[in-house]
């Protein structure tokens, strides 16, 4: 038995052809365009299950990608761009209380030897980084574990720690 039938989604002329650009231009993410490739194929008037098959992916994702459409769809093109209308919401959650200029301040102090500091030791540990750290006012207060956690995280990545920008 088949299920409900889907809100329609009608695009604009111009929303359709900005949609079509974004989802072909190399330098688009692939999760946007595959994004924008759902909302071309929902525009088609296909279902949910229909455009879901045709990507390869969940109904439930399609049904996901076509109600936040819908909710900003009243939004003129100008006032939210089509990357704003696809990307990800904000996580929920504490923000880093690291900025990124803070994570490259520890970052460069870790990349200098020790006795530049005065240090009488040869490598960083978690305690004396930490005291260092706050020393040079780049944190009020900092963990010696949460220092080295920075560290062993971030430095391939700081936005896995949670050092960098929001996602």
């Amino acid at each position: 038995m088949p299920g409900p039938k889907p809100p329609a989604l009608v695009l604009a002329e111009d929303v359709r052809s900005a949609l079509q650009k974004f989802s072909t231009k190399h330098s688009t993410p692939q999760q946007l365009a595959w994004r924008a490739k759902l909302i071309l194929g929902c525009a088609d008037g296909l279902n949910n299950s229909q455009v879901a098959h045709a990507h390869d992916t969940d109904p439930d994702a399609v049904r996901f990608w076509r109600s936040r459409w819908l909710a900003v769809a009243a939004i003129p093109l100008p006032d939210l761009s089509i990357e704003e209308r696809l990307a990800d919401a904000p996580r929920a959650g504490k923000k880093s209380a690291i900025s990124p200029e803070q994570f490259c301040q520890i970052v460069a102090l870790a990349c200098e030897a020790p006795e530049k500091s005065g240090r009488p030791i040869t490598q960083w540990s978690g305690s004396e980084i930490a005291k260092e750290i706050v020393a040079r006012g780049i944190l009020p207060s900092i963990s010696p574990r949460h220092a080295l956690r920075l560290l062993k995280k971030g430095i391939s990545n700081p936005t896995a720690s949670g050092a960098g920008s929001p996602r």
